[in-house]
C-alpha cells in the first residue's frame, strides 16, 4: 500500500513541488528513480520495504532539503508561519472601472493568491484592524508588531510582515532591536505594484518570503534575524535602505552582502547570516524614546539653526563623505554648546556606501574634540531607531555612547 501511495504521489504531485522547493526538482526525479529501484529490489528479495527515505548525498541536496523532501513525501508536521498584514501597496487591488486603487479584505488572501496553498507550511493571517500607509507607521505600530510576535513566538516557526515600502527599513531596524535573542525568522516584504495589478511584484515577494520564513534545517531556523525580502533578494533588515520609488529592485544593503537570492534555485548565503552572541532566552524589549532628532547638513546652511533646536537628548547628524563638516570656529562652538547641554551627537555619512572615519580629514577633527559618536557605516534608518531604542533604556548597562558603538544585532560593521 505504501509503495502504491508513493507512486501515486510521484505521478500526481511532482509538478507542484516547483512551488514548494524549486531546488528539489532534480532531486525528486532522482529520488523517484532510486525509490523504484528499491521497490523492485524489495520485491525480488521478498523483504518488507520500510517507510524511511534514503536520499544519497550524491543527489547534491543538503540536510535541510532532505528534511523538506521527507516532509513532502511522508506528511511530517508542517512549519507554521504567522502572516501579519499592516497595510501598504501589497494589500491593494485595482478597480479596473475607475482605475483607482482600493484595499481588499486580507482575509481573502488565499483566494487572491491560491498558490499560497501549495507552499508546504501552515499560514495564519493576522491583519491590522485598520491597514496603514507606511508613512503612518511609527513607534506605536512597531511595539504592536513586536508584542504580537512575542505573544505568538512559541506557537509559530516563522513570521512574515507585509508592510508598505516607504518606511519598511525603519520598521525592520526597530524590530531588530526590540526582538532580542531571536532564533526564528522575521521577514518583511511588500510590493511596488498591488496584488491586483497584472504586472505585480507582490506574488513573488510574498511567496518567496513565506519560503524563507519557514526554512529550517535540523529542526533549527536557517534565518534567525529580521530580514527584508524584495525582488529576488533577502537582505538584513537593519542594513536596508529604499533607493528607488520606481523600480521593482527597490532595496539595497550597500554596506553588507545579501543573505539570500532566488532564481532557478533559492539560495542562502549562510556565512552572511546573523547569530545571536548570547544564548539568552528570547524577549521583547519595546522601549522607545522619541527624544531624537535627525539633521542633514548642506553647504551654506546657517549654523544658527543648531542653536534654535529645542533641547534634545540625541542628535543624529548626517555629514559629508567620511565625516567632514565646515571647519570653522563657529562650527566648533555651536556643536560644543549642544554637547554642553547634554545632547549626544551621532555622526553618520550622507554617502550610500562607506562610513565615518574620524581623523581621515582635518575637517572631521571637530567631532573628536567635542566627543561625538561615530556611526561607522550604519544607515540613517538604523541609526535613528537604534538611538530611540537605547536612549534611557534601563535594560542596557553603561552609557549611551558606549552602547551605540556596539554591534547589537548586525546593524554595523565591527
Amino acid at each position: 500500500m505504501l509503495v502504491s501511495a508513493l507512486n501515486f504521489w510521484f505521478r500526481t504531485e511532482l509538478v507542484s513541488t516547483r512551488n514548494l522547493r524549486p531546488d528539489l526538482n532534480g532531486a525528486l526525479f532522482a529520488y523517484r528513480r532510486d525509490f523504484l529501484f528499491m521497490k523492485n529490489f524489495s520485491k525480488a528479495k521478498k523483504r518488507e520495504w520500510k517507510a524511511v527515505p534514503i536520499i544519497p548525498k550524491a543527489f547534491g541536496i543538503g540536510i535541510g532539503a532532505q528534511n523538506h523532501l521527507k516532509l513532502c513525501i511522508f506528511g511530517f508536521m508542517k512549519r507554521k508561519v504567522l502572516l501579519i498584514y499592516t497595510g501598504g501597496t501589497i494589500g491593494m487591488e485595482k478597480d479596473y472601472e475607475t482605475g483607482s486603487l482600493r484595499a481588499f479584505d486580507f482575509g481573502n488572501i488565499f483566494q487572491k493568491i491560491p498558490e499560497m496553498k501549495l507552499i508546504e507550511c501552515e499560514i495564519s493571517v493576522y491583519p491590522f484592524k485598520k491597514p496603514l500607509d507606511s508613512s503612518d507607521m511609527g513607534p506605536t505600530e512597531w511595539k504592536m508588531i513586536a508584542k504580537h510576535i512575542g505573544k505568538n513566538y512559541d506557537h509559530y516557526d516563522g513570521f512574515l510582515i507585509l508592510h508598505g515600502t516607504d518606511t519598511m527599513s525603519y520598521s525592520a531596524s526597530a524590530l531588530s532591536f526590540m526582538l532580542k535573542n531571536l532564533k526564528k525568522p522575521v521577514i518583511l516584504t511588500g510590493s511596488q505594484l498591488p496584488i491586483g495589478d497584472l504586472r505585480t511584484d507582490a506574488k513573488e515577494n510574498l511567496l518567496t518570503s513565506l519560503y524563507y520564513a519557514s526554512l529550517y534545517e535540523n529542526n533549527e531556523a536557517v534565518i534567525q534575524e529580521v530580514a527584508v525580502y524584495f525582488e529576488y533578494k533577502l537582505l538584513r533588515g537593519n542594513r536596508t535602505l529604499k533607493y528607488s520609488a520606481e523600480f521593482f529592485d527597490a532595496y539595497q544593503t550597500p554596506n553588507y552582502p545579501i543573505l539570500g537570492q532566488s532564481g532557478v534555485h533559492l539560495n542562502v548565503m549562510k556565512d552572511n547570516l546573523w547569530r545571536s552572541k548570547t544564548n539568552g532566552k528570547f524577549e521583547v524589549d519595546t522601549h522607545v524614546s522619541q527624544d531624537v532628532l535627525f539633521w542633514r547638513i548642506f553647504p551654506g546652511m546657517h549654523l544658527n539653526h543648531f542653536t534654535e533646536i529645542p533641547k534634545v537628548k540625541v542628535l543624529v547628524l548626517q555629514v559629508f563623505g567620511s565625516g567632514t563638516i565646515f571647519n570653522t570656529e563657529k562650527t566648533l562652538q555651536t556643536l560644543k554648546t549642544l554637547r554642553d547641554q547634554g545632547t549626544e551627537i551621532v555622526v553618520i555619512s550622507q554617502c550610500v556606501s562607506g562610513g565615518i572615519s574620524f581623523g581621515k580629514y582635518s575637517n572631521s577633527n571637530i567631532f573628536t574634540k567635542i566627543g561625538a559618536i561615530s556611526g561607522n557605516d550604519i544607515t540613517a534608518e538604523s541609526a535613528i531607531t537604534k538611538a530611540m531604542h537605547l536612549l534611557n533604556n534601563p535594560k542596557y548597562e553603561g552609557g549611551f555612547a558606549e552602547n551605540f558603538v556596539k554591534n547589537i544585532c548586525g546593524e554595523v560593521s565591527e
